[in-house]
């Protein structure tokens, strides 16, 4: 549950090395949903090829937050793409770029770095560009995205089934004024100032109604508050305090801080999961764990 670059070794054992990947299950048929594709998506392919592959030809949904490369990086080692009868529909965000999302994905799989290129794939892959929206996704599954604030376009992703709601934050910050500057600078425009105050806080608000009641929220926490303010600002990751903060006020039930420094040890770790739900208790009848490879959670 890394983020920016894997990280394994003796100080990211208890929580994980490898970038982002989740897997979702639904209803009794064992729907599988996966989000985002880091390094984390080898290990879960290891397990799909082992429980699902028995039971036929795997066919799963891929959505992916953004395009930085952590959060794809390891989609060429998700081994079901080799596999003759596979179904992949692979969702992600329009980023009004040149290259779209199967080239931005595809170009992983050339010679240049891979030894398979995309038109040897064994699986039949389908791509679909996502803004934000609701869509139906069948199956009584249903999806609301909506942008997040990051140096490119990321979607937040809220699933909803059976009146259950997962809701997702990766790589986000809180918006901020961006015409605030002091009243001394040249370009200080005091009706500016104003709009874009209530221009942050709107989409704020947005964001808040977005995970409003959700049963789980995984939200980006890359940073500690002191750290964010101090040489984070702009950077696109929000600190452990905003997550606890907006998700107690838009009443998560469980919330899972992830998207881990790569620096940060597990040590460290576990030391902030501490004070957090120590400040926490008392105050707010949600959840808070930090997230770790492995890690089951029903809603």
């Amino acid at each position: 549950m890394r983020g920016s670059v894997p990280c394994p070794g003796p100080k990211t054992v208890k929580y994980g090395g490898n970038t982002a990947c989740l897997e979702l299950r639904f209803g009794e048929e064992d729907r599988l949903v996966v989000i985002d594709a880091g390094t984390g998506i080898r290990e879960l392919a290891g397990h799909v090829m082992k429980s699902d592959l028995p039971k036929g030809p795997i066919k799963t949904e891929l959505f992916l937050t953004h395009t930085h490369w952590d959060h794809i990086m390891g989609f060429p080692f998700f081994i079901p793409i080799f596999v003759p009868n596979t179904e992949l529909k692979v969702f992600g965000p329009v980023t009004y770029e040149e290259d779209t999302l199967d080239k931005i994905v595809g170009d992983m799989l050339t010679y240049r770095y891979w030894p398979v290129r995309l038109t040897e794939l064994a699986a039949k892959i389908e791509y679909f560009n996502l803004k934000e929206g609701s869509q139906d996704l069948g199956g009584g599954l249903w999806l609301t995205t909506k942008y997040l604030n990051h140096p490119i376009l990321v979607l937040g992703y809220r699933f909803e089934y059976r009146g259950k709601v997962f809701c997702t934050a990766y790589d986000t910050e809180p918006f901020s004024n961006v015409f605030d500057v002091s009243p001394d600078d040249p370009s200080y425009d005091e009706e500016a100032v104003k709009e874009g105050a209530l221009a942050a806080q709107e989409e704020n608000d947005k964001v808040a109604r977005f995970f409003q009641g959700a049963d789980i929220l995984i939200h980006d926490s890359q940073y500690t508050h002191k750290e964010y303010i101090s040489s984070k600002l702009g950077w696109g990751h929000s600190s452990f305090e905003h997550a606890v903060n907006v998700a107690h006020k838009a009443g998560v039930k469980k919330l899972l801080l992830f998207h881990h420094d790569p620096d940060r040890s597990d040590a460290e770790l576990e030391l902030i999961e501490k004070k957090i739900q120590a400040a926490a208790g008392g105050k707010t009848s949600m959840e808070v764990m930090i997230a770790r490879e492995g890690m089951t959670v029903e809603a």
